[in-house]
């Protein structure tokens, strides 16, 4: 799943109205197991040094079989936040919504509402559409305006030794062992990733940067 294929497109859909839920590495009750589950955010320089790169993992600990299955689902808003004046109220949003096997994006673009509830930027003049990748299957990209577009399942990038962190809760180790055993090896989550120009984000150059699943 690591070939690249390019799938060039731009779509709208209707507006929606959506509220936030909150959510952890797999242990958020209210979501737990659930399609609206973030698992980790990444944000990072992109290997074009003029790009910054978003990436929200939904559906954590997805095994195999679970993956073939495992699917986005079209009433949760997942919604990047971009605070580039230093306030920590979002100046920017990309939305990502699926419909139909495909992931639509909207923005960057200043939201109608800060806070828990958004409302889909469908009149933006920039974002994309991809078609979303599917398990077992060479990853499918889009670009359009400059940005690069791509939501499928990938393997869970988050190391985590869960067994030690129990030893250390429970006061029978210190610290962590190098390397570690890799708790989530071999299993899967749903990422949705966007690659945006720096250009389009504003500021001086720092951001804060957070993300939200938000239920229709």
């Amino acid at each position: 799943m690591k070939n690249l294929k390019v799938v060039l497109g731009i779509g709208v859909i209707a507006i929606a109205s959506f509220f936030v839920i909150a959510a952890d590495h797999i242990d958020a009750p209210a979501v737990k197991g659930g399609t609206s589950d973030i698992t980790d955010f990444y944000a990072f320089q992109g290997e074009n040094t003029n790009n910054l790169v978003f990436v929200a993992n939904l559906q954590g600990l997805l095994s195999p079989t679970a993956t073939s299955s495992a699917m986005f689902e079209e009433d949760v808003l997942i919604e990047f936040n971009i605070d580039n004046t230093g306030d920590n109220v979002e100046d920017l949003v990309i939305q990502a919504i699926p419909r139909n096997g495909k992931m639509y994006f909207f923005g960057p673009m200043a939201p109608s509402q800060t806070g828990l509830n958004s409302t889909i930027l469908s009149s933006a003049s920039v974002g994309g559409v991809v078609d979303i990748t599917t398990y077992g299957s060479s990853a499918k990209t889009s670009s359009n305006g400059g940005m690069t577009f791509f939501a499928g399942p990938r393997d869970d990038p988050f190391f985590f030794d869960f067994a030690q962190y129990s030893a250390i809760i429970g006061g029978t180790a210190t610290g962590f062992n190098n390397p570690g055993a890799d708790t989530f090896a071999g299993t899967n989550v749903l990422s949705i990733v966007v690659e945006v120009p720096k250009s389009m984000i504003g500021g001086s150059g720092k951001i804060n940067t957070w993300v939200e699943s938000k239920r229709k």
